[in-house]
């Protein structure tokens, strides 16, 4: 008679301390060789999240009232730009309702858009520039020094970047295995204060390490959304891959910027023409609509496009939708990227990676989560601090009182009985 195979319980007992003691070593190593890029990534993660609000109170005179007449035009901030600097071309315009126009100007000669340039703060309704700000080749301002710490730890791109992207898997990994170190053996009211409370009373040391276990769990929710959505930005395969679980088998179409057709190059539209023409199509169709970022073609390149993006709502930008036309036809040029696909024609899969943005940065839900996601950056960012002091205090307390005990032993003159001595090498051998 066959029968089904009982398992040991001594072998169970074995392998779930063989488990524990895998879990505890990835744990501990794959925190000491991140610490540092969590740290960096999660500090400039609390200063970005609330950037516009920082630059609104640090520039009061970039506010303006909101009034009942249209805003300049393209071609109206065409010529205020290059009246004042008339080597410049504009590149780029920010419009949002209650600022100022932000007018990107560069050199025609320079085919990147960060290479340089000067940065124009525009009144919408009367055209007086509030600010004018030049930059050399490299410079930056504040957040965006921020923002490339936060994307590639202020390295040469191209190395800087996979070292954050996979550090920030290794801090997925640290999250789950920091959830299974965490959980209690048994559930009674000791485990579940040391659990769930900060014993704020104690010692140093069980304070650092409640702050590590307890404000840990609390904020691992919040960190796994805050990593994995940031993954999206800079893992291909782990991106496709989530697009392709969350549309049930769909593939990600890249993104490509369109162009526009230079045979037809001067036979319609000058490019300030063409440019308003664009802005007037899109502002009819989106009237209500609290923000607007346009990209100016390239003069000098004939196959650039126009690309002018709307944002319905105020701080979010999963409902944006993006418009593209030829520089020289007005013709709109379509894409099947899920960019170019407005949220309420998006599917599931669809919807999920247009708010993936506002999910990593905490707009999804206003301001409130903004807040939660500021909170729990911070909270990362101490976890490397927390763990690192842990594991400093154990390792060389450890060190420290086995030479005591040692030399406790040693230097023990008068003779004991094995019963008097068995105590303390216990001791000794347990510290």
């Amino acid at each position: 008679m066959i029968t089904g195979n009982k398992q040991n319980p001594q072998k169970k007992k074995k392998t779930d301390s063989l488990f524990t003691r895998i879990n505890k070593w990835l744990h501990l190593w794959l925190g000491l060789v991140s610490g540092l890029i969590v740290l960096i990534v999660c500090v400039t993660a609390c200063i970005w999240v609330f950037n516009e609000e920082i630059t609104g109170l640090l520039e009061p005179e970039t506010k303006v009232e909101k009034q009942d007449k249209a805003v300049l035009s393209p071609s109206q901030l065409t010529a205020i730009g290059q009246h004042l600097y008339p080597g410049k071309a504009p590149s780029y315009a920010t419009y949002q309702q209650g600022r100022v126009i932000t007018l990107g100007l560069k050199d025609p000669k320079e085919k990147e858009r960060r290479s340089g340039g000067v940065t124009l703060k525009i009144n919408p309704y009367t055209g007086k520039v509030i600010s004018a700000v030049e930059r050399k080749k490299g410079e930056t301002d504040f957040f965006r020094f921020i923002l490339n710490g936060h994307r590639f730890l202020w390295m040469p791109y191209k190395i800087g970047r996979p070292i954050v992207n996979y550090g920030t898997m290794v801090f997925v990994v640290l999250l789950i295995t920091g959830l299974i170190w965490w959980y209690p053996k048994k559930w009674n009211k000791s485990t579940r204060d040391k659990s769930f409370k900060i014993k704020w009373g104690a010692s140093f040391k069980r304070v650092n390490l409640d702050l590590h276990n307890v404000l840990g769990f609390y904020s691992l929710i919040f960190l796994l959304f805050i990593a994995l959505t940031g993954m999206v930005y800079g893992i291909s395969w782990y991106s496709e891959g989530l697009y392709w679980v969350t549309t049930g088998g769909d593939k990600l179409v890249e993104f490509k910027r369109l162009e526009s057709d230079s045979l037809q190059a001067n036979k319609f539209y000058t490019p300030e023409k063409a440019m308003d023409a664009a802005w007037q199509k899109v502002i009819v169709r989106h009237p209500k609509s609290v923000g607007f970022y346009y990209s100016f073609p390239d003069t000098a390149a004939a196959k650039s496009s126009i690309n002018i993006r709307v944002y319905p709502s105020q701080g979010q930008f999963y409902n944006s939708l993006s418009y593209t036309f030829d520089q020289h036809t007005l013709k709109e040029l379509k894409s099947d990227d899920i960019y170019s696909t407005s949220y309420a024609d998006a599917g599931v899969g669809g919807k999920i990676r247009k708010m993936n943005y506002d999910i990593h940065v905490g707009s999804i839900l206003g301001f409130p989560g903004k807040v939660l996601a500021f909170l729990a950056s911070l909270i990362g960012a101490s976890l490397p601090i927390t763990g690192f002091l842990i594991w400093y205090g154990r390792k060389f307390k450890k060190k420290g009182t086995k030479n005591t005990k040692a030399e406790q032993l040693n230097s023990t003159t008068t003779p004991k009985s094995p019963q008097t001595k068995k105590p303390e090498l216990q001791e000794a051998l347990q510290e």
